[in-house]
């Protein structure tokens, strides 16, 4: 088993070393152009070979290969590659029927010492058409969608949604991907539609205080006052301990003139903030 010894590469050193961004990383990892490990916090950690067959992934890509054709040249790579970092560095060109690993003589950091990933991808798209004619095709994985849209929400909010939307196609009970994607639409003016996304879930038979919670508060935005306290009150019923939704609700309610309730749930939102 691959271990965080073995794996010293974290999503951000990729990113120092070779320039790519975290969303191509994790584009590379759901299509299957590599396979890193996990580490103690769940973060995805990568080998020197992981490095090599990224850098060479996205050149291809870059290339405008197919899919199909990278897959194939990566498993006819992957297999000759180093374990560890040559002194030397690397040079990886596909001449003739194959892809050729060379050395690259002189690779050195001037100022700290340290080894550079210094190698050089050489691109030719025949000599990967032929690799790929001899090896059995591979088919890529389906995306996980729900992480490629969390990747997404920074900086492109409809391709977001689109990949919340298709998580939810696929898993339609995915709490996470379903508080994402109403949150979401809130954040781009369309509260109605993040209460219907929420509403339809619930008729559908997910039961989730964070759901009834977001729910609540898409309530709220849209002016539905009495159904929101309604929602906060079914996910206090699943979950008791959820702070926020006592202070929520607390509000709402002082502001309906039960000051009573209000006062009951701003007691456990005090409570419940200690502990």
């Amino acid at each position: 088993m691959t271990t965080s010894v073995d794996a010293p590469y974290t999503l951000k050193r990729v990113q120092d070393l070779i320039g790519l961004t975290p969303a191509v990383v994790r584009a590379l990892v759901t299509n299957g152009f590599v396979m890193p490990s996990r580490g103690p916090r769940r973060e995805l950690r990568f080998t020197f070979q992981d490095l090599l067959l990224m850098k060479t992934a996205e050149a291809l890509r870059q290339a405008r290969v197919p899919t199909r054709r990278i897959v194939a040249s990566l498993e006819s790579l992957r297999a000759r590659l180093p374990a560890d970092m040559p002194l030397t560095g690397l040079r990886i060109t596909s001449a003739g029927a194959d892809v050729a690993v060379r050395e690259a003589a002189g690779v050195r950091e001037a100022t700290t010492g340290q080894l550079l990933l210094d190698f050089e991808v050489q691109v030719s798209a025949d000599a990967v058409v032929h690799v790929a004619d001899r090896l059995p095709a591979a088919a890529a994985p389906e995306p996980d969608w729900f992480e490629l849209g969390q990747d997404l929400e920074a900086s492109d909010a409809a391709k977001a949604e689109q990949a919340y939307r298709n998580a939810l196609a696929q898993q339609p009970d995915h709490v996470d991907a379903l508080v994402n994607l109403g949150a979401l639409l809130c954040e781009t003016a369309r509260c109605e539609e993040a209460v219907s996304l929420f509403e339809d879930a619930v008729e559908h038979g997910i039961v989730n205080a964070l759901l009834h919670f977001n729910r609540a508060v898409a309530l709220e935005d849209v002016g539905e006052r009495a159904r929101a306290i309604e929602a906060y009150e079914a996910a206090l019923a699943l979950d008791p301990a959820m702070a926020d939704a006592h202070y929520n609700l607390g509000l709402l309610l002082e502001g309906a003139g039960d000051g009573q309730g209000a006062l009951r749930h701003f007691s456990a939102f005090r409570r419940l903030s200690k502990g």
